[in-house]
């Protein structure tokens, strides 16, 4: 986490004294141009004064941008660091995501569903390896929001299944209209990687997960 924070507090230092650089050149070369513009001038035909303040104003704006510029990349700089220390404090840590897997082991397993909306009937049908549908569990009305379950393990004759990844998929009925929730997945946190999106975290089987699609963190 230490070297996280220090690697990318180094790289907003040297952004930052890069854009100080560039704004003072930019400002040394003006300046130059104007004494050299103003040297050579016509006696006979010289500078309007609201030429020059023209100029003048100018290079305010330009000045200004700059200093916008660095400031939004000096808070983006910022909170990337922020992300960062709050994404490598998960690692090891259980969390949900999207996903269609559910995890078997020792004849427990837990997902669960997102609900835009409240549904009459939920239903979840498991699936194996093969694409086997092996059960079908009912769920019954539920509000919306995060709705969680757990799975025996057992098919729809009641017999014990191997341990072993599953998938999933659900269907929800309101009103006689049907509509798919969103499946969620539970999966341990690996590692973290930094990548021009974010702070993604890298879930083994579930594949590598953005720091903002996690609902839930055990």
């Amino acid at each position: 986490m230490t070297t996280v924070q220090s690697t990318t507090s180094s790289a907003a230092a040297a952004s930052a004294a890069s854009t100080a650089s560039q704004m003072a050149a930019t400002q040394d070369r003006f300046l130059a141009l104007l004494v050299a513009q103003m040297k050579n001038q016509d006696p006979l035909n010289p500078m309007d004064n609201a030429q020059v303040t023209s100029q003048m104003a100018q290079l305010s704006t330009v000045s200004g941008i700059d200093k916008l510029n660095s400031t939004v990349q000096a808070l983006s700089d910022s909170m990337t660091a922020a992300q960062s220390l709050q994404a490598a404090s998960m690692i090891g840590h259980a969390a949900l995501v999207p996903g269609s897997e559910i995890a078997l082991l020792s004849g427990q397993s837990d997902a669960a569903l997102q609900l835009a909306q409240p549904a009459d009937k939920v239903t979840v049908t498991i699936t194996d390896s093969k694409g086997n549908v092996v059960r079908t569990l009912e769920l019954g009305a539920q509000d919306a929001g995060v709705i969680g379950f757990q799975w025996d393990g057992t098919d729809s004759t009641g017999a014990p299944l191997a341990d072993g990844k599953y998938t999933f998929s659900a269907t929800a009925v309101l009103g006689g209209k049907s509509s798919t929730p969103t499946t969620l997945s539970y999966g341990i946190v690996n590692s973290v990687s930094l990548t021009s999106a974010g702070a993604m975290l890298n879930m083994g089987s579930l594949g590598e997960v953005g720091l903002g699609e996690v609902l839930q963190i055990l």
